[in-house]
């Protein structure tokens, strides 16, 4: 692989596209890296949203996440402040503590995004979610018990189920 500085062959308002020798790839253009959180209520449920997701053309069902440093207001936040936001944003929960679980590349194949997994603590409903303007989420509350017939049920009809939520499941089960 080249280690020349990488060629920028595509941008748009987001995305930028970059060639290092015969590899492509994409970067986000204002952005830090990304938050995918881990929140479970007080009644052991999994907070999860539901929402459309273009470029697999359908609607998806994925743990509550965001882009860290996506605007000037946001540009220095670290990962925890970042989960506490976007799941606020999200979801309408608010929560007290977060931490980093672990972080690492996103799809190393195709963008140089790096994500980190935050688990947030002390849950509490504000509002009911939705997201921002620009978005149209749907919140979850997926019962620990019995979730793998849960989400097994939301496949069957018809929502692509991101796989960061086993990740999650794996955290949630071993924390003991």
């Amino acid at each position: 692989m080249s280690e020349d500085k990488p060629e920028i062959i595509g941008e748009g308002k987001f995305l930028r596209m970059l060639k290092a020798g015969r590899w492509e790839y994409v970067q986000r253009v204002r952005s830090s890296g990304a938050v995918h959180i881990v929140a479970v209520t007080d009644a052991r449920e999994l907070v999860l949203v539901e929402q459309m997701r273009v470029p697999v053309r359908g609607r998806t069902l994925e743990l509550p996440a965001g882009i860290m440093g996506d605007s000037a207001a946001f540009a220095n936040e670290t990962p925890q402040e970042s989960a506490l936001r976007e799941l606020l944003e999200e979801t309408g929960f608010q929560g007290t503590s977060a931490h980093v679980l672990c972080a690492g590349p996103n799809a190393p194949g195709l963008t140089s995004e790096r994500s980190n997994l935050v688990r947030v603590k002390g849950l509490k409903r504000l509002h009911p979610g939705g997201g921002d303007e620009s978005e149209n989420i749907t919140v979850h509350l997926a019962p620990l018990d019995g979730i793998r017939q849960w989400i097994d049920r939301k496949q069957s009809e018809g929502l692509l189920i991101e796989p960061r939520i086993f990740a999650a499941l794996y955290f949630v089960m071993t924390e003991g």
